[in-house]
C-alpha cells in the first residue's frame, strides 16, 4: 500500500516555528538527529503491499517516530494521538504541518500488531544498536547481567470459575513477597546501552539466560551473586572470559574472607551501570508492569521500550 503524504509546511507552520516547549523542542531535535529514521523504516515498509484499493498508509516514519514518543514520554495511544493533535513539537518531530490530519489511536494498534506479527521489532533493535555501535559510543568492555520483575494484574475470577489472569505469567517469592507476572533479562554494555535481551516468567532463576546473553562475549561477564556457579565459572575462564559474580557467604561461612569483600565492593560499582537502563525504563518510561497479556506481545513492548531507552542513553554518550 502507498504511502500518504503530508502537507507541505506552510505560511502559518513558518510564524510557529519557534512557538512550544522550548527544551522538549530542543530533546526532539537530538533525538531527530540521533536514529537514521530511514534506515530502520526500510524492513517496515516490506509488510506495507503496494495496492491500489484503500487508503494510503502512514509514512512510516511517521509511525515509528510516534511509537517511540509514547515509549519516552509514557503515553498511552489515546494521549499520544492527543499529543500529536496539540503539541507543537511532537507534529513536528514526526513531520505533521498544522494543516495535516492526524493518525487515531486504532491506527498505533494496527501499526504496531503488524510489526510484532512480522517479528520486525528485533530488526529494528539491532540497527539502532548497530548505528550506536558506528558511532563508537559501545566500550565493548564487558558485559552487566541483571534481571528485574514486571508485574502482571492477577486477574479476577469469572461466574463460571475461570480467570482473566494471563496465563503465560507466574507467580514468584521475592524479598518475601509475592510477585506475579514476567521477568526481563538484560544485557548491558558497559556504557549503559542495552544489547539483549530475554522475556520469561516471573518465576524463571535469572541464570537462566545468562548463556545466550553472553554468548558473544569475550572478556568479562558482571552480575550479582544470584548469577554464582561454579561450573559456569569454569566454562567461562576456559573461554577465556571472566566470570565477575559477586561473591555470597557458603554455608560454613560467617562471614567473606577480606580479599572476597574488596572484590565485592569493586564489581558493585561497576554493576550499577546495569541499574541506569532499568531506572530509564521504569521512572521515565512508566515500565513496572505489563500492558498486554501473553509473553509475546509483552517481550514486543519491551523490546520497543529498550529501543527507545538506548537512544536516548546514545545522547548523553555523544561529545558535546
Amino acid at each position: 500500500m502507498a504511502e500518504r503524504r503530508n502537507a507541505a509546511p506552510g505560511l502559518i507552520d513558518g510564524l510557529t516555528a519557534d512557538l512550544g516547549g522550548p527544551r522538549t523542542s530542543a530533546l526532539l531535535g537530538r533525538l531527530e538527529a540521533a536514529v537514521p529514521w530511514e534506515e530502520l523504516a526500510k524492513p517496515v515498509r516490506r509488510v506495507y503491499k503496494p495496492g491500489k484499493a484503500g487508503r494510503p498508509a502512514w509514512p512510516v516514519v511517521l509511525m515509528l517516530k510516534s511509537l517511540m514518543l509514547a515509549k519516552w514520554f509514557n503515553l498511552s495511544d489515546p494521549q499520544l494521538e492527543e499529543c500529536l493533535q496539540d503539541r507543537l513539537s511532537f507534529r513536528r518531530f514526526v513531520g505533521l504541518s498544522l494543516t495535516d490530519t492526524t493518525p487515531d489511536e486504532t491506527t498505533f494498534v494496527v501499526f504496531r500488531r503488524r510489526l510484532r506479527e512480522a517479528g520486525l521489532q528485533d530488526i529494528l533493535f539491532d540497527r539502532v544498536l548497530k548505528h550506536i555501535d558506528r558511532q563508537g559510543l559501545l566500550v565493548r568492555d564487558g558485559t552487566l547481567v541483571d534481571a528485574t520483575i514486571i508485574d502482571a494484574p492477577r486477574g479476577q475470577k469469572r461466574t463460571d470459575g475461570t480467570s482473566t489472569r494471563d496465563e503465560d505469567a507466574s507467580f514468584t517469592r521475592k524479598a518475601g513477597a509475592t510477585r506475579f507476572g514476567y521477568k526481563a533479562h538484560i544485557a548491558v554494555d558497559t556504557s549503559g546501552i542495552v544489547t539483549d535481551y530475554r522475556v520469561t516468567t516471573a518465576k524463571t532463576h535469572d541464570i537462566r539466560c545468562i548463556d545466550e546473553l553472553t554468548k558473544n562475549e569475550r572478556k568479562a561477564v558482571i552480575a550479582d551473586s544470584g548469577y554464582m556457579s561454579r561450573e559456569r565459572q569454569r566454562a567461562y575462564h576456559e573461554r577465556g572470559v571472566l566470570y565477575a559474580v559477586v561473591y555470597r557467604r557458603r554455608r560454613d561461612q560467617k562471614e567473606l574472607d577480606e580479599w572476597q569483600q574488596r572484590w565485592n565492593a569493586l564489581i558493585a560499582k561497576l554493576r550499577a551501570r546495569v541499574e541506569h537502563p532499568f531506572a530509564m525504563l521504569k521512572q521515565q518510561c512508566g515500565y513496572r508492569r505489563t500492558r498486554y497479556r501473553g509473553r509475546e506481545r509483552n517481550a514486543f513492548d519491551l523490546c520497543m521500550t529498550l529501543i527507545a531507552c538506548n537512544i536516548k542513553r546514545s545522547l548523553s554518550l555523544r561529545p558535546t
